[in-house]
């Protein structure tokens, strides 16, 4: 029997109980168990697998759970290779991505409510006389639990997991820094809360393991909570999240998709989901599992590819990148959007804590990018690392926030009907008219300090974000061919061949308001560079293609259609 796929499934044992399909990562308990540090934190974008990955720890462990390990574990490695510390644990567990972060006095109330409802299921499950004072501070509670849990269960051990301790901050951190920062400062609960944990190691929690997305509350919580090992950019664990290309060729062959549907359908899994890689040592790169899941499920149930590629959970998550961007105190974030969108490299040391000042320079919003998942490592150059965009659905979220950051600055807004327009003259008639007019209408309310930074890829990036909106279209910025770079592509997505729609390839160019005489050379070059592309095999497959050169001189755009094929 063919096994379900466990999108949305973040339980282990309702995973395996219910026939969900799962990809073992537990040989990554033993990795962890054998590690001399017993407080572990590891840090991984937004819908990896990290809640999945605690309740396998959980289940593992639990000591309640012992008689049913063969049945949860019988089929996977730990199973075969079973570790001494298995099912000898006392279970507390904590998620905090629920934590309502409206303004402070919800943010500590809720934080209070976990705290409680998560001990009290401790207590309930594993018998505890224990009585919870609901007036008591969060620390408090904790603090008491551990007496009581010490003077009941001697010689027995705690093992504590908490999942996303880090959500309320980030949450915080993008919206209302100072609240933030009263929460986390010398004196705020969330920190005491923590030295109440560091103090239950000296005698009843024997492990921890904690998850969230970025190393946002570690500098300022250090004195409180200073015994975690961050484990989130070591080698040896860059796969235990996500799925490799060899998981996911897995899965798919698990669902009975036939051979010619794989060869469709992977392609763009990779070229959507994959591309991230954690650790510069790191011997593969991961796709990002919930979004594969997602199209996968989507695929099943539909019988096709489906038209969105970005589950609509997911992009809620992922569009909050304006209030990260908009932290960084200086002009360079409009050159890091630039740069991601046409995938350049950009260079930096990765912060391992952020400053409790909350002082976000361009290294810091680097490192807070690759942490959130938006950029990924690539390599190393003179002691730093190489960060790009890991991959098309990330590059998409990127050039709809430059399309958003335009739109504020021209006070225009491109409506649906005017998308529906230049989408309709693309695909059937290879025509850019409108294209070109909705651009120029852009330009025409940006200042004059706004065109001291243009340049060519400006007006690529225009024309690219716009272009991001239509859904029946990849785009490919600067895709290298076989003579060069070609700037921007505009072709049918893989389930819209065969409709006879045109493709579109644009060569620009741009020249300043004093250089105007050079157009009729700086659009010759044009020719030359797109007539060198066109003449490359790739090109020469496109069945309907429309060719322009673009010289752009300030507002103006001098647009010169090649050919069409």
């Amino acid at each position: 029997m063919m096994k379900k796929l466990p999108y949305g499934i973040s339980d282990y044992e309702r995973l395996i109980e219910n026939n969900y399909y799962y990809i073992d990562k537990t040989m990554y308990i033993e990795k962890l168990e054998n590690l001399s540090e017993p407080y572990i934190m590891f840090l991984r974008p937004r819908k990896f697998g990290k809640t999945l990955f605690t309740s396998v720890l959980e289940n593992y462990y639990d000591i309640k759970k012992e008689e049913k390990f063969q049945r949860l574990f019988g089929k996977t490695y730990i199973g075969r290779n079973p570790t001494k510390q298995r099912n000898s644990y006392h279970i507390l567990r904590f998620n905090f991505s629920g934590i309502n972060t409206k303004n402070e006095t919800t943010t500590m109330a809720s934080f209070k409510r976990e705290i409680t409802s998560s001990i009290k299921v401790f207590i309930e499950k594993y018998d505890l006389d224990f009585y919870i004072n609901e007036e008591s501070e969060p620390e408090d509670i904790l603090d008491n639990l551990f007496k009581a849990f010490f003077i009941q269960k001697q010689n027995e051990k705690i093992y504590v997991i908490i999942d996303e301790y880090d959500h309320f901050a980030n949450e915080l951190l993008g919206f209302r820094t100072n609240q933030f920062k009263s929460l986390v400062s010398k004196n705020g609960q969330v920190r005491k809360w923590y030295e109440i944990l560091k103090k239950g190691t000296e005698n009843v929690v024997d492990r921890i393991f904690i998850t969230g997305v970025a190393p946002i509350t570690l500098d300022s919580m250090t004195s409180g909570f200073n015994i975690s090992s961050d484990k989130s950019q070591d080698e040896r664990f860059n796969e235990m999240l996500g799925f490799t290309e060899t998981e996911v060729k897995e899965i798919v062959k698990e669902q009975n998709i036939n051979k010619e549907m794989q060869e469709k359908i992977l392609p763009i899994m990779e070229k959507n989901y994959d591309g991230y890689k954690f650790s510069l040592y790191g011997k593969e790169k991961i796709y990002n599992s919930n979004m594969c899941l997602y199209f996968l499920n989507s695929y099943i149930e539909l019988g096709r590819i489906p038209e969105k590629l970005i589950d609509v959970n997911i992009a809620s998550d992922y569009n909050k990148i304006g209030s990260i961007l908009s932290l960084c105190e200086n002009e360079n974030r409009l050159d890091i959007i630039e740069k991601t969108i046409l995938e350049e490299k950009l260079s930096t040391k990765i912060t391992q804590k952020f400053n409790p000042e909350i002082r976000f320079g361009e290294r810091e919003l680097l490192s807070m990018l690759y942490y959130l998942g938006y950029l990924t490592i690539v390599g190393e150059k003179l002691g730093k690392v190489e960060l790009k965009v890991p991959n098309q659905v990330m590059k998409e979220i990127y050039a709809e926030y430059f399309l958003e950051l335009i739109e504020k600055q021209t006070e225009l807004r491109i409506e649906e009907s005017e998308y529906d327009k230049i989408l309709q003259e693309i695909a059937l008639e290879g025509k850019i008219d409108t294209f070109v007019k909705t651009v120029e209408k852009y330009l025409k309310n940006l200042s004059n300090r706004d065109y001291e930074r243009f340049d060519e890829k400006y007006i690529k990036l225009l024309f690219y974000s716009i272009a991001m909106n239509f859904d029946i279209y990849n785009i490919k910025s600067e895709m290298e061919i076989e003579r060069g770079y070609s700037d921007l592509i505009i072709s049918p997505r893989e389930n819209e061949k065969g409709k006879g729609y045109y493709s579109i390839i644009i060569e620009f160019k741009y020249l300043k308001k004093e250089d105007e005489k050079k157009l009729v050379i700086e659009q010759k070059e044009a020719k030359l560079q797109l007539e060198k592309y066109c003449d490359t095999r790739y090109i020469k497959d496109i069945k309907k293609l429309a060719r322009y050169t673009i010289v752009a001189i300030n507002d103006k755009l001098y647009v010169e259609e090649i050919q069409k094929n």
